[in-house]
């Protein structure tokens, strides 16, 4: 039996040593495994929900104040272009290039798979209700960046208890590095939303390894991947593991791992057969490597100005090579062959050149320089863009705390920083750059929260009632019986 929560302010809706204390029965079905953690949310007392509609409410108006701050940006790079295709997409014209079918109303159809399909499938969503601008795909974007601080609430909530999914929401409502990306309607602005769904149902499956739960887990790595073709690694980072963790036998790990298989497979395989039907050679969630390759690996990204970068002058140089109606797996291709080659002929130079796209992308390369670049290439506003960097930095170091904070509460903490390190490979494969960094992000907000509800705990102590029918240890987390040593 819950206790009742103290009245405080302070307790309102934050009561994350509630959610700790809870110790639930584990589940009883037949042949499900039992990892130990409590496997259920404690009651939210109708705090929980009031506080998060809130933060979300909060979330929507910072995005939308942004957007309305600045109506008349223009459609351009990367989102132009996802805008460009998801309009095209309505009008039946399929994932086609926009830039060679509106030049000059050519209409030139050529098939395109640039970026991985998900972000361009929910712009369709206003175009289907006849909301045809790039100015309502921006409001779009902030509606779903609301969304995102919704589902990193409830993954703090999973991982932590109410207190900390609170403290989570309002941290990714408030932090530009996140909302900056919804205004400008990049890509980026689905990232935490999936990354926030991912991490939700990987902690509901540690605390509860039932079926529905792993296939929910892969079905939101399937969904992730074709968000960010990247973010598939996190099947192997994260899913893997917590399914070994599983105190089961390995037929039903095996079995566990089968369904999280299936459900990501059904999202993602309809998506690589239909590219693999219209390309002439093998394009499985995005042929976009190949310029990404190109860029980032030239004389200007190895040394000098742009080192750790990429140059638009070196992509330029390469398409000149393209065969303006071939195929675009084709010409990417040949794009991914002039990277690779660079790439081989430089190895020596390589170490460096990674150290410094690891360093730029975590803000620790010539940082103030990469917020100019954010600004100028990707007309971020520059100072909300230097508080994002000095906010980021403070999450960081909260970061580090919430772990040790984790790790002592024997809660799971590797998928959390499973992110991270995908986001390192995206570095050392591609460049260094601030919004790649948005995903891990996500994890830095909620580990943070950890922290923060730390310092609050031990700033306002907090009283509560115990039931007799409950154990005193349940009282205090601190004293819980711990099950499997899941405090990775």
């Amino acid at each position: 039996m819950a206790a009742e929560p103290g009245t405080e302010l302070a307790e309102a809706g934050i009561a994350l040593a509630e959610a700790d204390s809870e110790v639930g029965e584990p589940d009883s079905e037949v042949g499900e495994a039992d990892t130990g953690p409590s496997p259920e949310p404690p009651n939210d007392g109708g705090r929980f929900w009031p506080w998060l509609t809130l933060w979300t409410a909060l979330a929507l108006a910072i995005r939308l104040a942004t957007v309305f701050g600045r109506p008349n940006r223009a459609p351009g790079g990367d989102p132009g272009y996802a805008w460009g295709v998801a309009n095209l997409l309505v009008g039946g014209k399929g994932f086609i290039n926009p830039l060679l079918y509106n030049f000059h109303n050519q209409h030139h159809i050529l098939q395109t798979a640039g970026w991985p399909p998900l972000w361009t499938f929910f712009l369709t969503v206003p175009i289907l209700f006849g909301f045809h601008t790039f100015y309502a795909s921006r409001i779009w974007a902030c509606i779903i960046g609301a969304v995102a601080v919704l589902v990193c609430g409830l993954a703090g909530r999973e991982i932590a208890g109410r207190r900390v999914g609170l403290i989570a929401a309002l941290l990714l409502a408030v932090y530009p590095n996140i909302w900056m990306n919804d205004e400008l309607a990049s890509s980026e602005a689905l990232s935490p939303l999936c990354v926030a769904l991912v991490l939700w149902t990987t902690y509901r499956f540690w605390r509860r390894p039932t079926g529905w739960n792993v296939a929910a887990l892969g079905a939101s790595i399937g969904l992730a991947t074709l968000c960010r073709d990247e973010l598939a690694l996190l099947a192997l980072f994260i899913v893997v593991p917590v399914v070994l963790l599983v105190r089961a036998d390995w037929r039903r790990r095996v079995t566990l791992l089968g369904l999280a298989a299936a459900a990501a497979a059904t999202l993602v395989l309809p998506w690589v057969g239909y590219n693999f039907s219209r390309f002439d050679k093998p394009v499985y969630i995005s042929d976009g490597l190949g310029p990404t390759l190109a860029s980032a690996n030239c004389g200007v990204t190895y040394s000098g100005f742009a080192e750790g970068y990429w140059s638009y002058q070196c992509m330029k140089h390469v398409t000149y090579t393209f065969t303006p109606t071939a195929d675009e797996s084709v010409n990417f291709a040949r794009t991914q062959t002039i990277g690779t080659n660079y790439i081989r002929a430089h190895e020596s130079e390589l170490p460096r050149v990674i150290a410094a796209r690891i360093g730029r992308g975590l803000g620790f390369f010539r940082p103030l320089q990469q917020i100019r670049l954010d600004s100028t290439i990707e007309t971020r506003p520059y100072h909300w863009a230097l508080t994002g960097l000095y906010m980021y930095y403070v999450l960081l170091a909260l970061g580090i705390g919430g772990t040790v904070v984790l790790r002592r509460r024997r809660i799971m903490v590797f998928p959390l920083w499973a992110v991270a390190l995908d986001v390192l490979t995206v570095f050392v494969l591609s460049f260094g750059q601030t919004r790649y960094r948005v995903t891990f992000e996500v994890s830095l907000v909620l580990l943070a929260a950890v922290q923060l509800e730390w310092f609050w705990s031990k700033a306002f102590p907090y009283r509560r009632r115990v039931s007799a029918t409950v154990p005193d240890d349940a009282a205090d987390p601190s004293t819980r019986a711990e099950p499997l040593p899941v405090g990775v």
